[in-house]
């Protein structure tokens, strides 16, 4: 059951004739019927809020019509961030939680009705309080300032996502049994080792794509193409790069994921996408995971498979 002292609101829903009712914020109980809980059937996006205001507006319902155009769901992203603005302000600091699940169908099994009720969504949102303190910024060459976190250590883990194909590869859809397979081997890690903050995930391509719950950029030193480029120019290219693996099969576009990139865009050395290989991660320089909630968290080691631990000054 979904209550208020829970945190959740329903802020859309669909009753028993088939017609949205979304004229109010309630508090609802969730139907088993619901396609969210039987097939993965909806995304989510996560916001913080600070100050009554939404961090990163923009890119969150930037998410929600992407996302919302992808799974052939009717919302009206327009409205909905007026109401999502409200609970912000009454929130003040913290965190809100939006998930959006296809109505249930009146058909039977995976497939939805191609009409108006076959797009239609409920709607839900979770509001929590939560504080991240942090002293330092990064300014990014656009102008925009991103948190920066204290230095954790990561590991490489053994647990891999799923390759998925478009329009599904990069949606921040409930589909995350592989996610929470990693996060778990993340947390019996740390019960050996708490220093450990994040784990870097492969896909079963082979690719290291992102952390269990952050996307990942990267820098290379100059020996990786030592063979390849000779000249100091050439080097000093390769170690002021930064890069972030595609997400093409795999992974989630994060919101910040697309504000560092889009930060970049106009500068020298814009962001380049490129794939995170075995090979290359004895070469790495610097390293950094990030998402919406807490900006970046820059890695001072990264353990690998081997058990080689790869320390970055």
């Amino acid at each position: 059951m979904l209550t208020q002292s829970d945190g959740w609101y329903c802020l859309q829903s669909y009753d028993a004739e088939n017609t949205a009712d979304s004229t109010v914020p309630h508090t609802s109980g969730i139907s088993l019927d619901n396609r969210g809980l039987a097939y993965g059937d909806g995304f989510f996006t996560t916001m913080g809020v600070v100050g009554g205001a939404i961090l990163w507006q923009d890119y969150h319902q930037q998410r929600i019509r992407s996302h919302a155009t992808a799974l052939q769901l009717d919302i009206d992203s327009n409205a909905l961030l007026i109401t999502v603005q409200k609970y912000a302000q009454t929130l003040q600091h913290g965190m809100l939680k939006l998930i959006i699940t296809r109505a249930p169908q009146a058909i039977r099994g995976y497939g939805f009705v191609p009409c108006a009720s076959g797009s239609a969504c409920e709607i839900w949102l979770k509001a929590a309080a939560m504080t991240i303190i942090t002293s330092e910024h990064w300014q990014l060459p656009d102008g925009k300032r991103l948190p920066i976190q204290p230095a954790i250590s990561a590991t490489c883990l053994t647990a891999q996502l799923a390759c998925l194909p478009p329009p599904l590869a990069g949606l921040k859809s409930l589909n995350r049994l592989d996610n929470v397979l990693a996060s778990g081997e993340l947390q019996h890690i740390k019960q050996t080792y708490p220093i450990i903050g994040e784990g870097l995930v492969r896909d079963m391509n082979g690719h290291w794509v992102e952390g269990t719950m952050s996307n990942v950029f990267y820098r290379l030193n100059s020996q990786i193409n030592s063979q390849k480029q000779t000249d100091d120019t050439a080097d000093q290219s390769v170690t002021s790069q930064w890069f972030t693996p595609p997400l093409d099969c795999s992974g989630v576009r994060g919101v910040m994921r697309a504000v560092i990139i889009d930060g970049f865009a106009t500068s020298a050395t814009p962001i380049m996408e490129r794939p995170l290989m075995d090979e290359d991660l004895p070469y790495l320089s610097q390293l950094f995971f990030c998402n919406a909630l807490r900006g970046v968290m820059p890695v001072s080691s990264l353990t690998l498979l081997t058990g080689e631990i790869i320390n970055f000054v």
